[in-house]
């Protein structure tokens, strides 16, 4: 195999790491990885912060093994390669009535990683988590490939497992049954924190998501879109050609007053008494897709993402973390609220019970610090934090906020003795240290 110097990033573009990377064509080439000795998979490296870097080490490019390798109709079995895109999953078995039974934000994500991070999307309430609808990984650890399955303690190390038990190779996802291609989407404002909750907590779409003003202070703190989804069919205009940023974003392109102009247009767009629209299916899951290299509005410094969860119970200490983010002015345009249900697939798993929000800060001293103090009260609050979205948290915080930690180092004692798959993200957490 061919192993190239390169230097790469995160998604956020704050974080980088300058390391060899090889990218295999196909499939068979994989053995001859082994004979390299074992190293760490990457995908589309859309992971915000540092879980897919891994700094004078080297890395496996997985994104050449896409392909599609069985479908049962009967049963909904997709089997297909660890580089394989959920996006380009969606679009070709939609218009056949089926669907992947969870997508996170971006259809870029690979199905490697869609494991690897256990992501959740616009139903977790629904569907739990990705790993939840996984029925084999096939592994490749220790040069030899491995069959694994839900229930064993292996399975349960991978799935939300950063890729530290073994190299990804292919999986069997459970597909569920869709209408079509289309999403008949009601939008409705939320005029505070308050309502925003009532209407996550009373919605029983399949699709329900928050889009919240993180820059509304005083009794329009929370205000925000609250946006229900369902599969459909019928004739819609198909998403047009991506956009692309052609240059980083100056410094002022985010300061603070652009960033209230645009939240208070964006919120006015939807009518006081709501309204239903139809959308093609990217445009509902995966919105930011349609501008490629969307990072760059940030700037060449990049930007970090705050994503926590809390319990049902502590959402006012997730009311007063917003209190905190729409006095600092930091905030960016991207804001997420979702409610979440109980599902989770791995003992390092995202996912709880309770809401989960997500924010965008330019990479600034000052966003840095914030970020901080927004991690030490979602500590407080018995939330966690997402190992996707992260770049700053310290590893006394996770420890506490994933009690089944140790169950996940035992495996991975076993699949890696050597430590040869550690990344940035595992070293600067010691995830794997006693």
């Amino acid at each position: 195999m061919t192993w190239t110097k390169t230097e790469y990033a995160g998604w956020g573009r704050a974080l980088s790491a300058k390391g060899e990377v090889t990218r295999p064509e196909r499939a068979d080439m994989i053995a001859a990885l082994a004979a390299d000795g074992a190293a760490p998979a990457m995908g589309m490296r859309r992971s915000y912060g540092d879980a897919a870097l891994n700094s004078e080490g080297r890395m496996i490019d997985m994104t050449r093994l896409d392909r599609l390798l069985s479908f049962d109709p009967k049963t909904g079995i997709l089997e297909v390669e660890a580089g394989a895109r959920i996006g380009d999953i969606a679009e070709t078995f939609a218009p056949r009535g089926w669907l992947p039974a969870v997508m996170p934000g971006t259809g870029f994500a690979t199905i490697g990683g869609c494991i690897g991070q256990d992501v959740h999307g616009k139903n977790h309430h629904h569907q739990g988590s990705f790993g939840q609808h996984v029925t084999e990984i096939t592994l490749l650890q220790k040069g030899k490939e491995l069959r694994v399955k839900p229930g064993s303690a292996l399975f349960k190390a991978t799935v939300g497992g950063l890729g530290q038990t073994g190299v990804i190779l292919r999986a069997k996802i459970r597909m569920i049954p869709c209408k079509g291609d289309l999403v008949f989407v009601t939008e409705r404002r939320a005029c505070n924190w308050e309502e925003h909750l009532t209407l996550l907590d009373a919605s029983e779409a399949t699709y329900t998501v928050g889009w919240i003003d993180a820059t509304a202070t005083g009794p329009e703190l929370g205000r925000g879109i609250v946006e229900e989804g369902e599969s459909g069919a019928g004739l819609v205009k198909k998403r047009g050609k991506a956009s692309k940023v052609p240059l980083d974003a100056p410094h002022f392109a985010l300061a603070k007053p652009i960033v209230k102009a645009f939240n208070w247009a964006y919120f006015h767009r939807v009518p006081a008494r709501g309204r239903t629209v139809v959308k093609a299916l990217g445009d509902f899951f995966f919105p930011l897709d349609k501008i490629h290299d969307w990072n760059r509005l940030y700037g060449k410094r990049g930007f970090y993402q705050f994503q926590c969860v809390v319990p049902l119970g502590a959402a006012p200490a997730l009311r007063q973390m917003l209190q905190e983010i729409a006095g600092s002015g930091l905030a960016s345009p991207l804001a997420v609220l979702k409610r979440m249900g109980p599902g989770r697939g791995g003992y390092l798993s995202f996912p709880m019970e309770g809401y989960t929000l997500a924010i965008d800060f330019p990479n600034r001293p000052e966003a840095r610090a914030l970020i901080k103090r927004l991690e030490a009260m979602t500590s407080e609050a018995g939330g966690r934090l997402y190992f996707a979205k992260d770049g700053l948290a310290t590893g006394a915080q996770i420890r506490a906020m994933y009690p089944d930690l140790p169950k996940w180092q035992r495996e991975v004692k076993k699949a890696d003795p050597d430590g040869a798959l550690v990344t940035d993200l595992v070293r600067r957490l010691n995830l794997r240290t006693a």
